[in-house]
């Protein structure tokens, strides 16, 4: 009980003679609704009269400890927030699950070695699904209103990275001696378009550039269609065979159908979407794991190879060279830009970024050469844990 809050509703019914003072008498009040005395000690005054009388309210059921059951579909319904707050952000841990999967692969192979290359374009498929009911036409509209910085971004993907692509295929079989279909793969590696996870390491960066980079990333993929097969054309044709036709029907399938089928689904059918979102999440980083910890699995005894370190060598300054491009670039391209540093490091992320898996399920479906996969196996590892490695870095800068 609230005593200041019944002091305050004393109702003193009585003459003025009832109240008298005294060194030390106990202060009797006597509530209305309930027949006990409340005995207070006051040092200099005494307030003594048998009509005196408390307000007190009835006492409620809500006044005891018990808890109250009409509660209980609030605390259900907290806690099923909590729950689908906690699958939103399971891709947080998606760094550590790349680490994992990848020392995991090498440890114990047989434990990615299931999930085989037939796997590799569903797997592919979902996650470009899910970026797709992720996405929608307002994030388009707010990016495309920076073209300059959306041109930079595809600059950097379809021909910086190719460049530098053909420039270490060329190191791989000059200086390091390593077989052609090695420098095809590392060549195959930079011709296909943006990683989504780089628009999840911008988002871990600076969430405000997020949608510009889905709009980089989504343009790449849309046009990876006509420009990988190009690329690869130009980059690899003359020594290995490249079915053109078959690459954009295979893309279509793995990267646009998918893409559109989860924008028509936020567009038109937005409670399913909000149904299924929670979870695309930890399934997500489910796949991801798979699909970086299988390549490695499978192709671990090329990757302990006496020519293993020469790839790994060369699949780390290829990917490091183009992170490092894209920053330097549009750090000089968008010097006068209010936030140049965030744009470096989303074209950088969008430049040193891409979809190796795309590259491993084309190597596997397109070359008869199973070393041409090796490259692409090995990025998918290496090109998330250099992304992330670098998010945890300017993250640190910027506290």
């Amino acid at each position: 009980m609230n005593y200041s809050g019944v002091v305050k509703q004393l109702q003193i019914v009585s003459s003025p003679s009832a109240i008298h003072t005294s060194r030390r008498n106990p202060l009797h009040l006597r509530c209305a609704t309930n027949p006990f005395s409340i005995h207070l000690t006051t040092p200099r005054l005494s307030i003594f009269h048998p009509n005196l009388r408390l307000p007190c309210p009835p006492l409620h059921s809500s006044d005891s400890i018990a808890p109250d059951p009409s509660h209980a579909p609030q605390a259900i319904k907290q806690d099923s927030v909590l729950i689908f707050d906690i699958l939103k952000q399971a891709n947080s841990f998606l760094p550590h699950v790349v680490l994992g999967s990848t020392l995991l692969a090498l440890i114990f192979p047989p434990s990615f070695t299931w999930f085989t290359t037939r796997y590799y374009a569903p797997a592919l498929g979902f996650l470009m699904f899910a970026v797709g009911v992720n996405s929608s036409e307002k994030d388009f509209l707010e990016a495309f209103n920076r073209p300059a910085e959306i041109v930079a971004g595809y600059v950097g993907q379809f021909l910086m990275k190719p460049l530098l692509g053909y420039l270490f295929s060329i190191i791989s079989v000059t200086l390091f001696g390593l077989p052609t279909p090695i420098g095809a793969g590392i060549a195959l590696v930079s011709c296909v378009s943006g990683a989504q996870l780089s628009n999840y390491a911008t988002f871990l960066t600076d969430p405000h550039m997020a949608p510009l980079s889905i709009v980089m990333t989504s343009l790449s993929t849309a046009s990876a269609v006509f420009v990988t097969p190009l690329l690869s054309l130009l980059l690899i044709g003359k020594r290995l065979p490249v079915d053109v036709k078959g690459m954009v029907f295979s893309i279509t399938q793995i990267v646009v159908a998918p893409i559109a089928l989860g924008l028509l689904l936020n567009r038109f059918l937005p409670r399913i979407c909000n149904a299924i979102r929670p979870f695309l999440p930890p399934l997500s980083v489910l796949v991801t794991a798979l699909c970086v910890g299988a390549p490695l699995a499978i192709n671990v005894e090329a990757v302990k190879s006496p020519f293993g370190a020469s790839i790994l060598l060369l699949i780390f300054g290829f990917h490091l060279a183009a992170f490092i491009a894209g920053y330097i670039i549009s750090g000089f391209v968008f010097h006068d830009s209010p936030d140049v540093k965030a744009l470096q490091r989303t074209i950088s992320f969008e430049t040193g970024m891409q979809s190796s898996l795309l590259a491993l399920a084309l190597a596997n479906r397109f070359f008869e050469d199973p070393l041409v996969s090796v490259p692409p196996a090995i990025s998918t590892v290496l090109m998330s844990l250099m992304g992330f490695s670098l998010v945890m870095i300017w993250a640190k800068k910027k506290e």
